[in-house]
């Protein structure tokens, strides 16, 4: 099947095309058109045009669109939950749930767009402000860049579509080429809901080029991007003077502390390391886990990792299926085995057939190799043991990454000493780091980003605030 791109409300097509395959068995999907630099120039046009018909667009009518889409993504939530299973090769279960969170997450923009407001200033708490009457508005930005990535490629760019609408924007968005028939079907529903030509406009293509060219524009306000922290990086010295919102990644780091329940922290955590092959920013990766408790928690979490099923993800049965593509699941390969020749032991998983990797136990790990101090971005998780809770501590916060931690203890004093510790944008406690509420503000300290999502939050860096002061002239 031939998917096209969407310009100023009409489906185009450029004359070359990217494959999009089905990441188990390499089967063909279909072709996305690929756009160029006058596909790009013509859709930020149609964007800087709708930009002013969107912050014109009265709130109930933008609510009305985000409901109708949201309710549009539900009523087909079987065929966009086979299309994310084929194109990223997630589990059908989590694939289902991240279609149902797509749902929330319009269904909240469209509560949000009719509660977006300022407030009064009281100028005269000053006393230059006597004989002022003060207030602001948020006014939309006007044009955003929304760039995603594969492993949520409905839900992470509804999470930047959503709020950007919602706050009267226009949205130029560019899905990752691996993964982009799901935002063509977003972008089809958006349609149909009743959103302005050029609202929302769809190019594909590569980040070193369609990426750059949308984040260079002068036309683009702000750029909205979840991705890698090297492109990360690369953003904040190419976009100029706009708006940025950037989800880089982490190091997901999780604490046992000794009255932990140790069988619901092993399967938690055994969810957290391997739900969409362990390709999410907060996956669980580095497990401190102290003394008196190590050596339980570590055979709960082996058992628990080995009760995952592995195979073609459209099974209903299956918890893991491929990595995004063979060379991801190399990369990890090469990882763990230098972790081994390192001192690693490999305490279940380290096999790969193409791009499925099982999920794997790592214990005697130490701090300087990668499967520790790099991002691993796989179903890869390793147990390191620690003498007291401030070691734990001391080792999960010991990271340029800052995104979100998890904390298992029944203990308020060290839910206390956490909060104070732990330098990340979430301290998730009696639960791993890959919990996640759609209306909740979500990103990362340090490494890890800019800005939040969430969708009251992600408006409000989608805005700017436009200050009114009024002198009593009577």
């Amino acid at each position: 099947m031939e998917y096209r791109l969407l310009i100023d409300g009409q489906w185009i097509t450029t004359g070359e095309w990217i494959e999009v395959t089905n990441k188990y068995n390499g089967e063909s999907l279909g072709t996305i058109a690929r756009a160029d630099r006058d596909e790009v120039d013509a859709a930020l046009g149609a964007a800087q045009r709708a930009a002013g018909v969107m912050a014109e667009m009265p709130a109930h009518q933008r609510a009305s669109i985000l409901g109708r889409a949201s309710t549009l993504i539900r009523e087909r939530q079987e065929d966009l939950s086979r299309t994310l299973a084929a194109e990223a090769g997630k589990a059908l279960k989590y694939a289902r749930a991240e279609v149902d969170r797509a749902g929330w997450t319009f269904l909240t923009a469209s509560e949000e767009a009719r509660r977006l407001h300022g407030e009064t200033i009281p100028l005269d708490a000053l006393p230059a402000g006597e004989g002022y009457f003060g207030f602001y508005v948020r006014r939309p930005v006007g044009v955003i860049a929304a760039i995603s990535p594969f492993n949520f490629p409905l839900n992470l760019v509804s999470h930047k579509v959503a709020p950007a609408l919602a706050a009267g924007n226009s949205v130029v968005l560019k899905p990752a080429t691996t993964t982009p028939i799901s935002a063509v079907k977003l972008c089809e529903i958006l349609v149909e809901a009743g959103l302005p030509a050029g609202a929302i406009n769809l190019v594909v293509g590569s980040g070193a080029t369609v990426g750059e060219w949308l984040v260079t524009d002068p036309r683009v306000a702000k750029v909205s991007f979840t991705g890698s922290p090297a492109v990360g990086k690369r953003i904040t010295q190419i976009a100029g003077i706009k708006k940025l919102t950037l989800e880089l990644g982490n190091t997901s780091p999780v604490i046992i502390a000794p009255d932990a329940d140790i069988a619901y922290a092993a399967k938690r955590c055994a969810v957290g390391a391997y739900y969409n092959s362990g390709q999410v920013c907060i996956s669980v990766q580095r497990i401190y886990s102290q003394r008196p408790v190590y050596e339980p928690f570590t055979e709960a979490f082996i058992r628990a990792s080995e009760g995952m099923v592995v195979g073609d993800p459209l099974d209903e049965r299956v918890d893991v299926g491929p990595m995004i593509d063979v060379r991801e699941a190399e990369r990890i390969e090469q990882w763990v085995q230098e972790a081994q020749s390192g001192g690693a032991r490999v305490r279940t998983g380290g096999r790969r057939e193409q791009a499925v990797y099982w999920p794997t136990v790592l214990t005697d790990v130490s701090p300087e190799m990668k499967v520790v101090a790099e991002e691993a971005f796989a179903p890869v998780a390793s147990v390191i043991a620690c003498d007291d809770f401030e070691e734990a501590l001391r080792q999960a916060d010991d990271t340029e990454f800052g995104l979100q931690v998890g904390v298992f203890t029944r203990d308020i004093g060290r839910v206390l000493r956490a909060i104070r510790r732990l330098n990340f944008g979430g301290i998730i406690i009696n639960e791993t780091p890959a919990f996640r509420v759609d209306h909740m503000p979500y990103g990362g300290n340090r490494q890890s980003g800019l800005g939040r999502e969430g969708v009251r939050f992600a408006m409000e860096d989608m805005t700017n605030i436009q200050m009114v002061a009024i002198r009593d002239d009577s």
